[in-house]
């Protein structure tokens, strides 16, 4: 193993997963509040990046591996899982959850159940430790504490149209 190699790509994943959040929310204004839209420009960003560069790199390096029906479904069950995520993002955005709430719950939440599934697919449920427990609520208050306390923008003051409607609501409910 080359430890410099891993720590490298173990990092450019928590870059580009960081970035995942406010960038396809960019995206998402840029294209009208559109939330779906940018998500089929995701897909042809996981085409593009997770169907070619595999094939060629395949065709290059000699790759001493095989197809298997397990190895498939498995990967297949891995590429739905990733899919379905994406999509949960979208659905949290679409309903009105910002970067900043919806991306530090995720990634807060990744770590536990990927922990739970991994000892479950492993047969290791005897060996969870109180230290193990105690990491996982760790990693609980850690995205809370992310969420309670990242900068936010202030907020915006409201506009005459918006600071009339609650009164005028007020003044017609009391007519009635």
């Amino acid at each position: 193993m080359n430890r410099m190699y891993v720590i490298a790509a173990i990092l450019a994943t928590a870059v580009c997963w960081g970035a995942y959040g406010p960038t396809l929310h960019k995206g998402s204004l840029a294209m009208g509040h559109s939330r779906l839209r940018p998500f089929l420009c995701v897909g042809i960003a996981y085409f593009a990046i997770a169907v070619v560069v595999p094939l060629i790199v395949l065709r290059t390096s000699g790759d001493t591996g095989q197809w298997t029906i397990p190895g498939t479904w498995w990967s297949l069950a891995a590429g739905a899982a990733g899919a379905l995520g994406a999509l949960g993002i979208i659905f949290a955005f679409r309903f009105g959850g910002r970067p900043d709430y919806v991306m530090p719950l995720v990634f807060g939440g990744a770590p536990v159940v990927n922990a739970f599934l991994a000892i479950y697919l492993a047969g290791t449920w005897r060996q969870v430790s109180p230290i193990f427990l105690a990491g996982l609520i760790l990693v609980a208050v850690g995205a809370m504490t992310v969420l309670a306390s990242i900068p936010r923008p202030p907020a915006k003051p409201p506009t005459h149209e918006a600071a009339a409607a609650p009164a005028a609501k007020s003044a017609d409910a009391a007519n009635h």
